[in-house]
């Protein structure tokens, strides 16, 4: 069957997708019982999913390099310390995805990217070679067909409402996004889809990879993206509240502005006079330094004041009332 996978290549940063035919087909591939292993770093491949990794260890690139001439099929598992620049057997989690080389390309930098797709779960048994790259046995792994019927789509259809809902919440998330999760039909390949575009952990990814239930997977998955909505509203509000009150601090500051241009054209404001009064009535108080100097404060506060606010006649009383008050006299 022909593959209606969209096409990777330099110029392209399409989604690839797979229908549920497409998804079947995966898990026929026939899996040998010994392949080579390539570590990846920071990430975790799901069956049926395209990523994008950088190789730049030589053994991985020996690896990928002498693969893509045979039958471009490795395992891939993730690292438990991505900072191990040569990890042994221990370093590596025991569940990780064959997979399948698409392209490899050079890129500017000089560098090497490699586009591969997760076919199918499995568990790393022995290590038979660590040169000149790991080669090791494995036993593919299914996932559990035993469950309730429906429980796996009904999941998935509560997973594609959060995950819309996210792209729609999020800045940084194109809403093409959107066409590609409604267009999927698996179940499963939706789960591994979002579980690794997810914000989840490393370690969180591959507690989902290592559960064989696609329901059970579904359902982690399910109260991390909504704890995600909950956060990017509560984000949103956030911003919106701030931008509101920015923009009321703005308006305010820009009528004060203009509305001083025009007295100051009109020979002085108001608020001058009245400050220049009070002042003038201080100058008659027999008050201390101490207090004469809190006084000129209060004097430049109100300068400072939008006299259409309420806190400017707050202060104006203030001030009235302290060159009204005795000051032994």
């Amino acid at each position: 069957m022909e593959k209606k996978m969209i096409p990777i290549d330099e110029e392209s940063e399409y989604i690839p997708l797979l229908s549920q035919e497409e998804e079947e087909d995966l898990k026929k591939v026939n899996i040998p019982d010994v392949l080579p292993i390539l570590p990846l770093r920071n990430t975790v491949l799901f069956p049926g999913v395209v990523i994008p990794i950088t190789v730049g260890r030589d053994k991985s690139l020996k690896l990928v390099q002498e693969v893509y001439k045979k039958n471009k099929i490795l395992g891939a598992v993730a690292q438990k310390d991505g900072t191990i620049e040569d990890p042994e057997m221990d370093d590596l989690y025991r569940i990780g995805t064959v997979a399948q080389i698409l392209k490899i390309l050079e890129m500017p930098d000089g560098s090497t990217s490699v586009i591969i797709q997760g076919r199918k779960r499995f568990m790393l048994n022995d290590l038979l070679t660590e040169k000149p790259y790991h080669v090791a046995r494995i036993t593919p792994l299914e996932d559990d067909e035993d469950e309730p019927a429906g429980e796996a789509k009904a999941v998935a259809a509560a997973l594609k409402d959060l995950s819309i809902k996210i792209i729609k919440l999020s800045s940084n998330i194109p809403t093409e996004a959107t066409f590609a999760v409604k267009n999927i039909e698996s179940p499963s390949f939706l789960v591994n889809f979002l579980a690794s575009n997810s914000e989840l952990s490393l370690k969180q990814k591959q507690d989902l990879l290592e559960t064989h239930s696609v329901a059970k997977r579904g359902f982690t998955l399910l109260e991390s993206l909504s704890n995600e909505v909950q956060m990017l509203e509560l984000k949103n509000d956030i911003q919106t509240k701030v931008k509101s009150d920015l923009d009321q601090q703005q308006r305010e500051f820009l009528l004060h502005q203009q509305m001083k241009t025009i007295q100051d054209e009109l020979g002085g404001s108001p608020q001058d006079q009245e400050v220049l009064d009070f002042r003038e009535k201080g100058k008659k108080k027999k008050w201390n330094k101490e207090v004469a100097a809190s006084f000129e404060k209060e004097l430049d506060k109100l300068l400072r004041l939008n006299p259409a606010t309420g806190e400017y006649s707050v202060q104006v009383n203030y001030i009235q009332t302290l060159v009204e008050l005795p000051w032994n006299e």
